[in-house]
């Protein structure tokens, strides 16, 4: 076993360890994938992201990050709504699309799957194994990242009972008995 301290050296404000072992360790922090989406002044957008974590049930809250290098970013911040569409296992392709794969405009990713929209206006997946309609409570810029407080509005259920998670740098499918 390893293990790593992070120290900052406080006359130049700068983390000794690097970025290196906190990457491997995220890593290895399994989380679910999601595509989230958005309606702003040039249409829709929409992006793959797993920096998605529960925050309340009361309100209905949850946080969204994205990196402010994003070609997205942008779009996200200025439309003040965001629909996050956890994938079910059959979706993993179209995460791939959403991350960016084949660099395809963003119509071209949008008509791979279809979608609806639930309250807000952003897109819903069809088929996801949820979606939950959001509006932007509040952003907050940390570090190289966004943080966009999200409080549901609205979510649809899908009627699979099985997720995609991204683990060790790969996509795992989880399933339960009954699904």
């Amino acid at each position: 076993m390893k293990i790593f301290v992070i120290t900052t050296d406080s006359t130049k404000g700068v983390n000794m360890l690097g970025h290196t072992h906190f990457r491997e360790a995220m890593a290895r922090l399994g989380a679910a994938v999601n595509i989230i989406t958005t309606r702003g002044q040039a249409g829709d957008a929409g992006m793959t992201v797993s920096a998605v974590c529960s925050v309340t049930d009361d309100p209905a809250t949850l946080i969204v990050c994205i990196n402010r290098s994003s070609r997205q970013h942008v779009v996200f911040k200025n439309a003040g709504i965001i629909c996050i569409n956890v994938l079910a296992p059959e979706q993993e392709e179209l995460s791939g699309i959403f991350a960016g794969k084949d660099n395809l405009p963003m119509q071209e990713r949008f008509a791979r799957a279809s979608w609806y929209v639930l309250a807000t206006g952003a897109l819903a997946l069809e088929h996801a194994a949820a979606s939950l309609d959001c509006k932007v409570a509040q952003a907050v810029d940390v570090g190289t990242h966004t943080v966009f407080f999200c409080e549901v509005e609205a979510i649809e259920l899908g009627v699979i009972n099985a997720g995609l998670v991204y683990h060790g740098r790969a996509y795992h499918h989880i399933t339960h008995a009954g699904a």
